[in-house]
């Protein structure tokens, strides 16, 4: 049981690889199903694990209201180290438990000031024109969904670039880009090792919303150039930080990747990098899961048997 309570929390190491492949090799589509998977079962399986060497070292602190057995030294023998990592997995739970409530409710207060700012907007079908001079244009999930543009993000481009900057915005809508990024937002939390699976997601959704905008216009150069312009008009982060369509980041590779073929939604074979990268996320997913299982179903029987009658 020893390894097979500490391995979930050492595998998220694997984050930065399989987010780097995954990023670059995978059709974005399948690049942030995949990491946003990988990276809700990866936080689940070490928080869960965290959470057994809490209870395990909340039973060694004097005054507990624990069983005494829980802290015999038949369940210190079975848990290396517990004195010292069981004790330092209380405060480290515990700053989990609150940073994930605190990006939760900032969610949901910037969701509701989203909300608020479209209320007295003219309806409009789903778009949404806010006369502000910010250039600035997000998708907005209801109900009822919205792709609100403002009036100076609109200036800069011309009737084309209009049309993708839209159909950009309603491919966010359609794919619930927004789950994708608040999951591995709150993975990383769960674990700050998975914060390179949810920067990449925030650059997947967004690749793959530039990649059915250019389905549905047909023309790939029309986005790029879109794109282009917009993260040119518009500077920082977007409001309410919503998916955007000139959301900060590696601009110019979602230019680049527009302007060269687009990548293969069928899945990679394994000698490929991206089948490596599918591999190695699936691997290390799978692993994490049976130890955190396996950790969980072993101390819980080690407890029963420590537990007096």
């Amino acid at each position: 049981m020893p390894l097979a309570l500490y391995l979930p929390l050492l595998l998220p190491l694997t984050a930065f690889p399989v987010a780097r492949l995954a990023g670059d090799h995978l059709h974005p589509r399948t690049a942030t199903r995949l990491l946003t998977v990988v990276s809700v079962v990866l936080s689940v399986c070490s928080t869960l694990c965290l959470a057994l060497l809490v209870v395990v070292g909340t039973a060694q602190l004097p005054g507990n209201p624990l069983p005494d057995g829980w802290s015999d030294a038949e369940v210190r023998d079975a848990i290396p180290h517990v004195s010292l990592f069981g004790i330092l997995a209380i405060p480290t739970f515990l700053a989990i438990v609150i940073a994930v409530a605190v990006t939760h409710r900032r969610d949901r207060v910037e969701h509701r000031l989203a909300l608020d700012a479209v209320a007295g907007a003219p309806a409009g079908g789903e778009l949404t024109v806010l006369p502000d001079p910010t250039p600035y244009a997000y998708a907005l999930r209801g109900p009822p969904d919205r792709i609100v543009v403002s009036t100076g993000m609109l200036l800069p481009l011309d009737d084309e670039e209009r049309r993708a900057l839209i159909a950009h915005e309603r491919a966010h809508l359609k794919g619930r880009h927004h789950l994708a990024l608040a999951a591995t937002r709150l993975a990383a939390c769960a674990h700050p090792l998975l914060r390179p699976i949810h920067t990449t997601v925030a650059y997947t959704v967004e690749r793959w919303a530039d990649e059915d905008a250019a389905e549905a216009l047909g023309d790939r150069r029309t986005i790029a150039r879109a794109v282009g312009k917009a993260a040119l008009a518009a500077k920082g982060r977007p409001p309410f930080g919503a998916p955007a369509f000139a959301a900060p980041g590696p601009v110019p590779r979602r230019v680049a990747a527009l302007l060269g073929p687009p990548l293969p939604t069928a899945w990679p074979t394994p000698r490929s990098r991206a089948g490596v990268a599918a591999l190695v996320a699936a691997t290390g997913t799978t692993v994490s899961v049976l130890a955190s299982l396996n950790a969980a179903v072993a101390l819980v029987l080690l407890l029963i048997a420590a537990t007096p009658l």
